[in-house]
């Protein structure tokens, strides 16, 4: 009796990624596919926006401190204004062209606003990723369990080393769908509170030429 039970707890396969890969309708084929590219897109976005994120704030703190140190605004605007490769430069711009209190409140909050929604390009991807990567994967574990029935059911045959390839072929799917899902949704919230804490330094340099702006008025 227990050599029987050993007999039906063996895999006929090794159960590898690969083999379930290659056993898989095209389908799950193409489902497996898709979560896999969604999990690499999502990865390379993080790593981009993460870098991007960090230079944007290098370049804001030693704007800051060349701002506060008590250099004038005709200076920072000539170094920073005439050709700005970052968003404090664009916003000192912005403000420049029109010198008055409300005008530099209106301007430069456009344009701040500008360069918000430019950085934030890349986010709504992750978030795409994070809340259909799972069902991506859930619709390829249904087919796959669909299609494991269907073979148990033309061949008549419940034993464990038939059934367990085409269960755990359908799983993977669910793990895949997972492993794309869960990374995105911590990128998305890392990356949105980084970029959050950079636009709360941006709209406080607005309100800074604001105010300078309405005193010279």
């Amino acid at each position: 009796m227990e050599s029987v039970a050993v007999d039906l707890a063996a895999p006929a396969h090794d159960l590898s990624i690969v083999y379930l890969f290659m056993r898989a309708d095209i389908v799950v084929k193409t489902v497996m596919a898709i979560l896999a590219f969604m999990s690499v897109w999502s990865w390379a976005i993080a790593i981009e926006k993460a870098m991007q994120l960090r230079g944007v704030h290098a370049r804001a703190r030693h704007f800051e401190n060349e701002f506060w140190s008590g250099s004038k605004l005709e200076e920072l605007e000539k170094r920073y204004g005439r050709d700005p490769k970052d968003p404090f430069g664009r916003v000192l711009a912005a403000a420049m062209r029109d010198w008055d209190g409300y005008a530099v409140a209106k301007s430069a909050g456009a344009e701040a606003n500008r360069e918000l929604t430019k950085l934030e390009s890349g986010l709504g991807i992750l978030a795409i990723i994070g809340s259909t990567a799972p069902f991506v994967g859930l619709f390829g574990t249904v087919w796959g369990i669909m299609n494991s029935f269907r073979a148990i059911a033309a061949s008549q045959d419940t034993n464990l080393a038939v059934v367990a390839p085409g269960i755990a072929e359908a799983l993977f799917a669910t793990a895949l769908g997972l492993l794309a899902a869960i990374p995105a949704v911590m990128f998305f919230n890392a990356l949105s509170s980084n970029l959050s804490k950079y636009a709360a330094r941006l709209e406080g340099f607005v309100d800074d030429l604001s105010a300078l702006a309405s005193k010279e008025g």
